[in-house]
């Protein structure tokens, strides 16, 4: 046999040896072990071997070349043999098995006019609650810039030898974040935003509530849009959805303003039963309602009791022709709180012998999508709420009504990259009258992948 010939073997059976070693079908959901694998490689060296003993073997001439023929097509059929396998094990892995990285990075620009100076979280996205009111200073113009928005996320899909499919999700950005400054380095550190599996029916972990539709959200460049007038927020939970229906028990948290609105609890963390929350889905449409209990055991002095609260979610996207679309949602109840308007008011007050009354609330917003062209597209989004208080328990100090206008124009010249100018004017008004007003310009570049 040549030397050429038996290289060709010797580096055929090399490669099949690589593909046998690298391919699923040795260590793919443990079920080889690593003697399985030396023993294949144990089988590839005799192989060889066998050959070289054959080329060093005494031969007639006439049979030299047909020994030489059948030692080529044995190692090319061993070759093609463990390559098939190599491929099928890799098609079966991709089958059961998939992970994917993506999330996007964002820039936002923004001049803000307040009615009196403010510094703090609504400096980064529109935060209801904390628009001052006015002073009668004249107010403040403020600019900003900042990457918080800009998030990564991990995710996998499994599908089990036994049928059963599961999922992981895992999500971080850099809002509300309490390190870093704008002095040198900017440096703000990762929150979680999403982290839960899915098993079959089953989510276990943290996600957007359950009470939230998040596809009836506008697409603002705000961080979050109409904020005074949506259900908006993320905890953790327990989530099983058949067909349409979804049910959950959903981590709870209650806040609570002393009488007279003297002191606020914006977490009293003294709850018993955790929220739970049903929701019905018929295509675009939602609807979904929560039970609640209120509890306050001395998170405010004197305070130390329990009430309920409820609260029903009605929201939809819906197509206008071929492109345009048209979201919406109402929601009301008692005893909201934090579920309304992010934080517009608390979930409950408490009156003079410290008994909690939970507080009413309601908020809807509108909005109306259109596209001009296949990179131009543009959103109008109005969004108002109102708090019923009982300012003989509340005081006046509190927020009574809140609204905001938001319309942009988005160039996207290429899939996933957007360049968006947006306009938004948002009012927030107190019981005793007074108001505050935000006028914001805002300028966001943002890339997904």
């Amino acid at each position: 046999m040549s030397q050429q010939s038996m290289k060709r073997i010797i580096l055929t059976l090399s490669i099949a040896a690589a593909l046998g070693a690298g391919s699923g079908s040795v260590f793919a959901d443990g079920g080889s072990t690593v003697g399985e694998l030396e023993a294949r490689v144990a089988e590839l060296e005799a192989m060889v071997q066998q050959l070289l003993n054959q080329q060093a073997a005494p031969r007639e001439e006439d049979c030299c070349a047909d020994a030489e023929a059948a030692a080529i097509a044995a190692s090319e059929e061993k070759f093609n043999a463990m390559l098939a396998e190599h491929k099928a094990a890799v098609a079966e892995q991709e089958h059961k098995h998939s992970y994917a990285f993506g999330g996007y990075i964002k820039l936002d620009m923004m001049y803000s006019d307040y009615d009196a100076s403010y510094s703090g979280l609504g400096r980064d996205y529109y935060v209801p609650f904390t628009v001052p009111v006015s002073d009668g200073s004249g107010g403040e113009t403020y600019f900003d810039a900042h990457v918080k928005e800009s998030r990564i996320n991990f995710k996998s899909t499994h599908n089990l030898d036994n049928g059963d499919k599961l999922g992981t999700f895992l999500e971080m950005d850099f809002h509300n974040s309490a390190q870093g400054n704008e002095i040198l380095s900017n440096s703000w550190s990762p929150r979680i935003r999403h982290a839960f599996f899915t098993y079959n029916k089953w989510l276990v972990g943290q996600t957007w509530w359950t009470f939230f539709n998040v596809g009836a959200l506008p697409e603002n460049l705000d961080f979050i849009g109409p904020a005074e007038s949506t259900v908006f927020g993320r905890q953790p939970m327990i989530r099983y959805t058949n067909g349409p229906w979804q049910f959950a028990i959903e981590n709870p948290e209650t806040s609570v303003r002393g009488y007279e609105g003297n002191g606020r609890s914006a977490a009293s963390g003294d709850n018993r039963m955790p929220d739970l929350v049903a929701r019905y889905n018929w295509g675009s449409f939602s609807a979904a309602g929560i039970l609640r209990e209120l509890r306050c055991d001395g998170c405010l002095a004197g305070v130390d009791d329990s009430t309920s609260g409820y609260g029903v979610s009605l929201s939809g996207k819906h197509m206008i022709g071929a492109r345009d679309d048209f979201r919406w949602m109402a929601t009301f109840g008692s005893g909201l709180g934090r579920y309304l308007g992010t934080f517009l008011t608390d979930a409950a007050v408490a009156d003079a012998n410290g008994n909690l009354e939970a507080i009413d609330s309601w908020g809807a917003f509108a909005s109306f999508r259109h596209f001009w062209t296949d990179q131009w597209r543009s959103n109008l989004t109005l969004g108002y709420s109102e708090v019923d208080n009982d300012t003989a328990l509340t005081g006046t100090g509190v927020t009574s009504e809140a609204s905001s206008i938001h319309v942009n124009l988005i160039y996207s010249p290429a899939p996933k990259l957007d360049f968006g100018v947006e306009l938004m004017y948002a009012n927030r008004e107190i019981e005793s009258g007074a108001d505050g007003d935000l006028k914001r310009l805002q300028f966001s570049a943002k890339y997904a992948f």
